[in-house]
Formats: C-alpha cells, sequence, structure tokens
C-alpha cells in the first residue's frame, strides 16, 4: 500500500463546511498522513528538514486546498517555495521526489461553469493548475488530474458527504 501525505492548507478552515467534510472522511485513513500547515506553522515558520523528512517517507503527495485567487492559500506557496529546494527536489541532483505521485485536491467556491473557457474566470481549473503540474514536474514527479469540488457554497451537507466518500475512494485508488 502506497503511502500518502496530505498537505492540507486552509487559513480558515473552522469556517469551511467543504473541507471539513473531505478531511472527516480522509484523515484517519491508513496509510494517510494528515499534515495541516496552518496549524503546524502559525508563524510561517517551516521546518525544512522535518518537511523533507515527511516527502520521503510517502509515495503520494496531495496539496489539498481551496482555490485562492486562482492558486493557493500563501502558506502552501510558502512551502513550496522553501522545501522543494533546489538540488534536493529539482536541479542536477535533485532527486528525492522522483517517481512519487502528486496532485491536488481542490475546492471552489464558484461552480464548473465558472471555470471555463466561456465562464467568468476564462480558464478551467487544470488551466489554473498548471503552475502546480510543472512544480510536479521539475521535481520528477508524476503529477495526475486533480480531486475538485466546485461550488461548495450551493452544495447541500448530503452532497458534500458524497464528495467526502468519493475523495476517500480516489484514495483508496491512489494507494493501490
Amino acid at each position: 500500500m502506497k503511502k500518502v501525505l496530505v498537505l492540507f492548507a486552509h487559513p480558515k478552515f473552522e469556517k469551511s463546511r467543504a473541507n471539513n467534510i473531505l478531511v472527516n472522511y480522509i484523515k484517519d485513513k491508513e496509510g494517510v498522513t494528515f499534515h495541516d500547515l496552518y496549524e503546524q506553522y502559525p508563524d510561517f515558520h517551516i521546518d525544512v528538514p522535518f518537511e523533507k523528512k515527511l516527502l520521503e517517507e510517502h509515495d503520494v503527495i496531495i496539496w489539498h486546498h481551496p482555490m485562492y485567487w486562482y492558486s493557493c492559500p500563501p502558506l502552501l506557496k510558502q512551502w513550496i517555495d522553501m522545501v522543494l529546494e533546489f538540488n534536493w527536489a529539482y536541479g542536477p541532483n535533485g532527486k528525492a521526489l522522483s517517481s512519487k505521485i502528486c496532485l491536488n485536491a481542490i475546492t471552489t467556491g464558484g461552480s464548473k461553469e465558472l471555470y471555463c473557457t466561456q465562464g467568468t474566470n476564462s480558464y478551467t481549473i487544470t488551466e489554473f493548475l498548471r503552475p502546480f503540474e510543472q512544480t510536479a514536474n521539475l521535481c520528477l514527479m508524476n503529477y495526475h488530474k486533480p480531486f475538485t469540488v466546485m461550488g461548495t457554497y450551493k452544495l447541500t451537507d448530503d452532497e458534500l458527504e458524497v464528495y467526502g466518500a468519493q475523495y476517500s475512494s480516489f484514495i483508496d485508488g491512489l494507494q493501490t
């Protein structure tokens, strides 16, 4: 069974109905390490050696976050900038993450109809996530299609429970 590291970054987690439900479905799964960056680093002082060790111990890396201004919350961006170092994660000697699976699990307030070429946001979620895909590629990881929950403001708790079960099954599939 592959070991999964969920790097969770949500600065207002306590107010997120969608993310609370998703997290409840996966945080205690066997083989899954749920790592809440905002809980771990409220002062933004990231323990880089600790984070590298976590990455080395896992086969699948999931950047789980809400879509914030077409990207991720600031602590996850800082994590990427600090932890994925030259000649460790990428560069001539940077092979620490080679062949690991990497993907995003994201929530958006906006619906799928807003995230398309005809929608208000003009681009698809996949297009907005290209920097994450390229980061994974640069680090020699295998980037997979994201797990997305869109239009979260309009979803009922029952609908969110379905997404929670899907997220759990999705992770099961990554582990095998």
